[in-house]
């Protein structure tokens, strides 16, 4: 008896070791800082305009994914420097949007998702006026069909599912749902779903009957990862007892599982993921929204640990050894764009046109990461 007491003591111990020793806290936060200062100390002013081969203000989509990311790393991590530097951006814009407050287009609306965090940390009325003004019109008008491109979805349900708790009204939860059902099954010529690879297209340009040079299907591996990490951010958000909650956790599980026999042996996903031939090739913004969604989903009794432990494990170290410098910069990240071939041949050491977003992922997957240190 005293030997099987023992026995399964050490198992328990045993376990429990393993368990702690899947990531190192304190390695996962250095990380993230490391890579978050490099960002930081580039760009000191908030308000520059982000030139590439032309002029854009920096409270595009691609700043805002940023400060998704930043706010996420405080949130974990609440250092008064990255709030000040996220309120800094918010009162540089006057908490609004490019093309003002009348704009359907979501990669404009971003911005929001970090105004309404900011605004829950320090309320005052006049930093969500813009917000409000402009969600009002989306959510008072009929249509439904707003978000023709995959990317689109992490770029504006969130903003959808934050307002919707702030103002305690559903009637966001249920235009989100509307307009990201439209996308998922109507828009193209079948929706721009796969129930059957569980995977999504990422416009109708490449729904059926396009094909990769090898007879598959185009999923393109970061416009797979918008979707993913929309379906995590908007169950991190909404109520157990918010309408259609199930709708979503069935899709990131189906999403989830169709990417794990497709991870790379490296532990990156490629770029184009049913064909590694074409445009194949590691590629850091959509691991890290991999890692971010299948990480929330372990934390949250959604994914199966067994399965998706190591499969997280394996995805964090590549961004780790293989995409972050000793200095902060992130290599291995696409440039933007909507398709496999965009900025290619990627690089460890290649700069893209933008490397503000692949940071705002990267913040994402570590945050979820560093919750599974516990």
């Amino acid at each position: 008896m005293k030997k099987i007491i023992v026995f399964v003591c050490v198992s328990i111990w045993m376990t429990n070791l393993q368990a702690q020793d899947i990531f190192k806290k304190q390695e996962v936060l250095k990380s993230m800082q490391k890579a978050n200062t490099y960002f930081m100390k580039k760009w000191p002013d908030v308000g520059k305009t982000i030139i590439t081969n032309r002029e854009r203000p920096s409270n595009i989509w691609t700043r805002g994914v940023y400060y998704e990311g930043l706010m996420a790393l405080h949130e974990i991590y609440p250092k008064e420097e990255y709030y000040q530097y996220a309120l800094d951006w918010a009162n540089f814009h006057e908490w609004g949007f490019r093309d003002g407050n009348t704009t359907r287009n979501a990669d404009n609306y971003c911005a929001a998702q970090t105004y309404i965090d900011l605004y829950n940390l320090e309320p005052s009325p006049e930093k969500l006026r813009n917000t409000k003004a402009n969600m009002q019109m989306l959510l008072s008008t009929p249509q439904v069909n707003d978000w023709d491109w995959i990317d689109a979805i992490q770029m504006g349900m969130p903003v959808f599912a934050k307002l919707g708790v702030l103002e305690e009204d559903e009637r966001y939860f249920e235009k989100m749902y509307q307009m990201y059902m439209y996308t998922r099954n109507v828009e193209g010529d079948n929706g721009l779903f796969n129930p059957e690879d569980g995977l999504w297209w990422r416009d109708a340009d490449f729904d059926p009957p396009y094909k990769e040079p090898n007879g598959e299907d185009c999923y393109w591996s970061r416009g797979n990862g918008w979707v993913i990490a929309a379906l995590v951010r908007v169950l991190s958000i909404i109520p157990e007892s918010a309408p259609h909650r199930e709708q979503y956790v069935q899709d990131l599980k189906a999403m989830a599982n169709a990417l794990v026999p497709i991870q790379r042996k490296d532990g990156f996903w490629n770029v184009s993921l049913h064909d590694e031939n074409h445009y194949g090739g590691k590629e850091a913004t959509g691991t890290s929204l991999f890692v971010y969604a299948m990480a929330y989903g372990v934390n949250n009794g959604i994914l199966d640990k067994e399965t998706f432990v190591p499969v997280i494990k394996k995805g964090w170290e590549a961004l780790v050894k293989d995409s972050l410098h000793d200095n902060g910069f992130l290599g291995w990240v696409q440039s933007t764009g909507k398709e496999p071939k965009e900025g290619q041949p990627l690089s460890y050491d290649k700069v893209p046109d933008f490397e503000d977003y692949g940071l705002g992922c990267f913040l994402l997957a570590g945050s979820e990461v560093y919750r599974m240190s516990l």
